[in-house]
């Protein structure tokens, strides 16, 4: 299977403009040059290509300014200096987005030097795998246009004389640890290279610098060593930036929630209730002083008004049965016999020890037993919805222990731990009790499970911290079976790890995380979620968008409340978000269903036959039209301006607070350049697809040919956003709909996208189901829905059936697909049959000038596609009564 790739997700393409536009004003010809290095006294060693940026900082930071505010992010008043933060989700494209950069800073400008710096070898991975498999994406794209990309090697370190000499886009990917430390290879002088330090190479050619995962790098060393490249510029990547320099674009945990650029979340949370029948004892922490050492724990004690759980400190020496108040479960052996610092431990007298965050009862077992078997349950549904949908479900387990899932008897031979003969109970029960599940049986259970974990050397699984070689190794194998493991033939479903998969892998199919921890997890909750908060993926591997697909369950031995407190802490403390209530508990999902017969009820099919052909759109525009309209707004656009020099004059002042700064004056000045005027004509022609005679009248007609001289580029890429909105809005303007002859929606399609929600304000409760097709609960998204639907039920004169169209209902626009909102049947002196999209815009009827451009235009190609329609109206309201 072969992961696709999406080139026109706005969200993205705004996250490389934003980068792309920092350079506004250079022009294509001089971003690059030519020199020589070499070593005083001797002869050239190499000619090399380098980057170049002839804009001073006055104008980048009149480009920062210009972004930020576009972006609605805080205006910098000044340069952090060349330093660019880019702030993405994770599951939303970041190594993608900053890959495409790559060529486009390359197609606008001519930058041809690069360098990725990574802080561990899972992620150097991860972008090699991105580099490999976006390639022939981004060669399509960008008329396959040169680049050579490779990992940096120590033992390779000729490598680095390609990278300074090549005239192609050169792309190496480091690992900071490769470079940070004055004995690495890379500093030191090498023989081969006649004594030059290898790093030179690099910095001789001034790379632009995209360091992924900042956040790992802020140590002095590491900010050092990046600085020690010599970079053009600086751009930061991450989901969770500790500093955000210049910030250019954000898309925080919640802006891609409210997108629908990951998955929903979901808690199952697994606890007991009542559970005081055992001796529960847990190890919440250990505090050591100058004098003494003691612990707090846990435990069930005798009160007034029954047992409470409570939290006791003990010394060596004290008695659980007395600090419980004589409860006869402690009575023998919960003596603190040694709290064991060192080891955050505690041991009793009974043998029993306990690490600290673990907890020891007697339903620890029976609580795991019962999240293993409930991510089956809900594994198992899913796949039953999702497989016809060409869908691979996948379910993670974090476990803490690797003997729980696999340990070794004494001749070293393999043998299952806990988890992996529970898991095979489970998993046979409850597909012999579902007759849909009889054909997996033929399958080896242990092919459909399995373990990634590091491994000694004699292959025997082990518990590792996650930052170990062997953890690499474990990291490369998960990563070259990601695309396996998303194909339907790869048995392979559900996966046990843990250290390993904390960063870099993730996997789009995960929909259920389960975690199986005896002792308290340490993995924050971000991490353990972010394995499968990325979109799902079809057996064609194209994304799926639907909401009601992409929804992640995490199984969790914790409440959904303790759950989702922690992860708004951490959004709070990482990013400065908040989720608020987006996370939702499991129980609030409900399956919305079809009254049964409603396919046969006269008033749907009547409608239903009027609606159900599918249409494709032609456009139509008038070419005059365009050239004076463009022509009007290339008049009227912004001044152009010239790229700057400033010298800024500061004065260092000596005090008792330190060295300070004082401003004595500035100076700025053009720079005095000749530009090479670049293919205008072919370069506007590529980006609108108009004829160079129709650009040429644009132009002409302007009267703003004479700007091209002072800023070309700036000028050109000016000109083109003005002329696409133009042709946009004529586009909608003259476009026709066509009914495609025997093509229509298959009413088949209600009860095959079964669909799911979770109850909230504007679900609407259905008590009347003979006017509608839903049995109970109706999906909406607003108050305006809402209030739409209670009068169409409520109202019997004139509304006789409604129905919310479903989301597969979409109709073909040039600006994306268009679901329209409701489909009516009504009748006072006539039959009229309505689609109706209903929409607030605080008027007493709907303005939709104050509707955002783009609902606009969709809602216009609506009244082109239903006016192919005979005996329909598509009406645009705020309420029933409009109709």
């Amino acid at each position: 299977m072969k992961l696709t790739f999406e080139s026109n997700l706005g969200y993205q393409q705004d996250a490389i403009r934003a980068v792309v536009d920092l350079f506004e004003g250079q022009s294509l010809c001089d971003s690059d040059y030519q020199y020589n290095l070499n070593e005083d006294g001797v002869l050239d060693l190499i000619a090399g290509v380098g980057n170049r940026l002839v804009l001073d900082e006055s104008q980048i930071l009149a480009n920062l300014q210009k972004i930020q505010e576009r972006n609605d992010i805080p205006v910098s008043e000044k340069l952090s200096e060349m330093h660019f933060s880019i702030e993405m989700e994770t599951g939303t494209g970041k190594t993608y987005v900053y890959l495409r950069t790559i060529y486009e800073l390359n197609r606008k400008y001519g930058f041809r030097k690069f360098v990725i710096v990574v802080p561990s070898v899972p992620i150097r991975e991860g972008v090699l795998k991105n580099l490999q498999i976006t390639y022939d994406h981004f060669q399509t794209l960008y008329d396959n246009i040169p680049i050579r990309y490779y990992v940096y090697d120590r033992n390779k370190i000729s490598q680095l004389r390609g990278f300074a000499t090549g005239n192609n886009i050169e792309v190496l990917v480091i690992n900071i640890d490769s470079f940070a430390k004055d004995e690495n290879v890379i500093n030191k002088p090498n023989d081969k290279l006649n004594g030059q330090e290898p790093i030179r190479f690099i910095r001789s050619v001034n790379p632009i610098v995209i360091v992924d995962e900042p956040q790992n790098m802020e140590s002095e060393k590491r900010i050092a060593a990046i600085a020690n490249l010599k970079p053009l510029c600086t751009l930061r990547y991450s989901a969770t930036h500790r500093n955000k320099y210049n910030l250019i674009y954000s898309l925080n945990p919640v802006k891609a929630y409210d997108l629908g650029l990951v998955k929903q979340i979901e808690v199952d949370s697994v606890l007991e209730e009542n559970s005081m029948n055992g001796a529960s004892v847990s190890l919440d922490a250990i505090t050591v002083s100058k004098t003494r050492v003691t612990a707090k724990v846990t435990i069930d004690v005798n009160g007034k008004d029954g047992v409470k759980r409570k939290s006791v400190t003990v010394r060596p020496g004290d008695d659980l049965y007395k600090l419980s108040n004589g409860r006869e479960l402690y009575r023998n052996g919960y003596i603190v016999e040694e709290i064991d610092a060192a080891n955050e431990c505690i041991t009793f007298t009974n043998n029993l020890t306990l690490s600290q965050g673990e907890r020891r009862d007697d339903l620890n077992d029976a609580i795991m037993k019962f999240q293993i078997r409930r991510t089956i349950e809900e594994h198992l549904r899913k796949e039953q919805k999702l497989n016809k949908l060409g869908i691979k479900v996948l379910s993670l387990f974090f476990i803490d222990r690797v003997a729980n899932y696999r340990s070794y008897d004494e001749q070293g031979n393999a043998i299952k731990g806990k988890f992996a003969i529970w898991f095979e109970e489970i998993y046979n029960e409850l597909v012999a009790a579902m007759p849909a599940y009889q054909g997996m049986t033929g399958i080896p259970i242990e092919k459909i499970h399995n373990g990634y974990f590091s491994q000694d050397k004699k292959g025997h699984l082990k518990d590792t911290s996650g930052e170990t070689q062997a953890d690499d190794d474990t990291y490369n194998l998960i990563m070259k079976d990601k695309e396996t493991l998303l194909d339907m033939a790869s048995p392979l479903r559900f996966i046990f790890s843990h250290t390993a998969l904390r960063e870099g892998w993730d996997n789009p199919n995960v929909f259920q995380i389960c975690t199986l921890n005896e002792t308290k997890s340490d993995i924050k909750k971000r991490q353990e979620i972010g394995r499968g908060l990325r979109l799902a993926v079809d057996q064609n591997g194209v994304r799926c968008y639907e909401r009601n697909v992409n929804r992640l369950t995490v199984i969790a031995n914790e409440s959904y409340n303790d759950f989702a407190k922690a992860l708004q802490n951490e959004l709070k403390e990482d990013c400065g978000v908040d989720f608020g209530n987006r996370i939702k508990p499991k129980r609030d999902r409900v399956s919305v269903k079809y009254r049964k017969g409603f396919e046969a009820d006269p008033r749907f099919l009547e409608i239903w036959e009027r609606i159900k052909a599918k249409t494709m759109y032609r456009v139509h525009y008038d070419t005059e039209a365009l050239i004076e309209q463009a022509a009007k707004e290339v008049k009227y656009m912004p001044e152009i301006t010239a790229p700057t020099i400033r010298s800024i004059k500061t004065k260092l002042v000596l005090h008792d607070k330190g060295v300070g700064l004082e401003y004595t004056g500035n100076k700025q000045a053009a720079i005095a350049s000749e530009y090479t005027i670049p293919n205008v004509l072919g370069y506007i022609q590529n980006r609108t697809e108009l004829t160079r005679s129709t650009i040429m009248q644009i132009m002409v007609r302007s009267g703003r040919l004479d700007d091209m001289a002072i800023n070309p580029q700036l000028f050109i890429d000016t000109v083109v956003d003005k002329i696409k909105r133009v042709l946009q809005n004529l586009m909608i303007d003259g476009i026709e709909y066509h009914k495609i002859g025997g093509s229509e929606y298959e009413m088949c399609l209600f009860e095959e996208q079964e669909l799911e929600i979770y109850v909230n304000d504007y679900t609407f409760r259905v008590s009347n189901p003979d006017k509608t097709i839903y049995e109970e609960f109706v999906p909406l998204d607003s108050d305006v829905e809402w209030q739409f639907a209670k009068d169409c039920e409520t109202n019997d004169d004139q509304i006789k059936f409604y129905f919310k169209l479903p989301s597969w209902f979409k109709i073909p626009t040039p600006i994306g697909s268009y679901n329209p909102d409701w489909a009516v049947v009504f009748e006072d002196d006539k039959r009229i049959y309505f689609v109706a999209e209903t929409k607030d815009t605080g008027t007493p009827k709907v303005d939709l000038d104050k509707l955002h451009p783009s609902e606009k235009q969709k809602i216009l190609c609506g009244k082109a596609h239903f006016k192919r329609f005979e005996n329909l109206e598509y009406r645009i309201v705020s309420k029933v009564s409009e109709l």
